[in-house]
Formats: structure tokens, sequence, C-alpha cells
């Protein structure tokens, strides 16, 4: 279970490096293909707003990927515990404020590693 749960925070913080990436660098070139429903001529006026959430996103990653490479196992367990619930919980308040979809693709694969992570990861070595 820890090698899956690390696997999965692994593709979390991915997936969040992927989001920094496309709202801080992509958003105007992108963002009218993956958000059809947002009118076109507000992506150049968004572009700050934009950035501004990818940077928090690449926070997110950043702890994540961090997480994976702390050698003690409690410490590991802690750190990406704290990380996990910050992407539930930023995932649950994108459902309620913005669209559902995102409680499937944020906070279900949060809580999946969270479970996974203190299943199988607090024996120390």
């Amino acid at each position: 279970m820890r090698i899956t749960a690390l696997a999965l925070i692994a593709a979390i913080s991915a997936l969040h490096f992927y989001i920094a990436w496309f709202e801080i660098f992509a958003w105007e070139t992108r963002g009218p293909k993956v958000f059809t429903d947002f009118p076109v001529e507000l992506f150049p006026q968004t572009t700050e707003l934009a950035a501004n959430q990818g940077l928090y996103n690449a926070f997110l990653a950043v702890g994540l990927a961090w997480s994976l490479f702390i050698a003690d196992r409690r410490w590991q367990v802690n750190v990406a515990t704290c990380f996990l619930l910050f992407v539930a919980v930023a995932g649950i308040f994108g459902a309620a404020t913005a669209a559902v979809k995102i409680l499937f693709v944020q906070t279900v694969p949060a809580v999946v590693a969270l479970v996974l992570l203190r299943l199988g990861g607090q024996r120390a070595d």
C-alpha cells in the first residue's frame, strides 16, 4: 500500500505541476481551448489571476514532490499528509465554487492517497 500511495502522490504532484504550467504560462494560448464556456476576450484580462492561482498549484506540487524524497518515514507521511490535505480542501472549495468535477480530479485522489499512506506508511524502517 505504501508504494501505491507514493505512486499516487507522484501522480497528484505531476498533475499540479501541469496545472501550474497551464495557469502560469499557457493561460492565453491553451486556456480558450480547455475552458470553452469562458469568454475568449477575458483570457488576456485574467492572466495575472491565473498565474497567481498557478503559483499556488506549484506550491502544492513541490510540497508533494518533496515528500517523496524524505528518508524518515514518519516525516514523509506527515509532510505528504499536510500537502494532500491542502489538495483535498482546494478540491472541495473548487467543486463548491467552480465545477463539481474538481472534486473527482483533486479531492478523491488526494483522499485515496491519504488513506493508503496512513495504512501503509506508519511503520518506522
